[in-house]
């Protein structure tokens, strides 16, 4: 495996598609958050705009490499191990965009409660951040395995899919990523960090199980 995602990363770093999902994300992160603002209200909305930004880059590792060099990979190991180090590669680097992001909004922001009388430890407020960043780094994965191959063939429907299932995993009642996100927010009106342990356990789940499903079918695919 150890092999298979150094071949991964070189891959993604050298065809620089990773480029337009680590940009979308900068720019969410500038336009949304400001200095100053409430640290949980912005810790939320990085980490909602992290959902989407996942489920992109984990089309661009699954859809990277040609198709020659895919079964060439596979040939060597199997086809799920190759196509699991894709995903592994994906949200390692999603996870990585979204430990920066919160570093960032932690550095900025105003390290109080909405309104301003609570002070809001930062060192809490970043694991709490960062706990959420995990949870909607996986369902953005999971979105991603889903939409795209091996369930999916078709690059029409593919990135069809992938943005409207980014959207009603961040909207939909029930979603750990809403839970995350709506616990922030509550938590600086109310002056208290939430830990979502609950939707980091079920986004742990929904994951390793589009994963498996994800891995197993591209064995058959092959």
């Amino acid at each position: 495996m150890t092999a298979l995602l150094r071949y991964q990363l070189s891959l993604l770093a050298r065809s620089q598609r990773w480029l337009a999902p680590a940009l979308l994300y900068a720019a969410f992160l500038a336009i949304g958050v400001q200095g100053g603002q409430p640290i949980l209200d912005s810790l939320g909305y990085g980490a909602a705009v992290l959902l989407p930004v996942a489920a992109w880059l984990v089309r661009v590792c699954v859809t990277n490499e040609p198709p020659a060099a895919r079964h060439c990979a596979a040939a060597a190991t199997s086809p799920g191990r190759a196509h699991l180090a894709a995903l592994l590669t994906a949200f390692g680097c999603t996870a990585a965009l979204g430990v920066f992001g919160t570093g960032l909004v932690v550095a900025i922001s105003k390290w109080s409660d909405t309104g301003d009388t609570v002070r809001i430890s930062p060192l809490s407020a970043a694991g709490a951040g960062l706990l959420a960043v995990l949870i909607c780094a996986l369902l953005g994965a999971a979105v991603g395995v889903l939409c795209n191959w091996p369930l999916l063939r078709g690059t029409g429907w593919g990135v069809t899919l992938t943005a409207l299932g980014a959207l009603l995993t961040l909207v939909t009642a029930g979603s750990p990523a809403r839970s995350a996100v709506t616990g922030l927010v509550t938590g600086s009106h109310s002056g208290t960090v939430p830990l979502p342990l609950l939707p980091l356990l079920l986004a742990t789940v929904i994951a390793g199980a589009a994963g498996a499903v994800a891995c197993t079918l591209s064995s058959r695919r092959a």
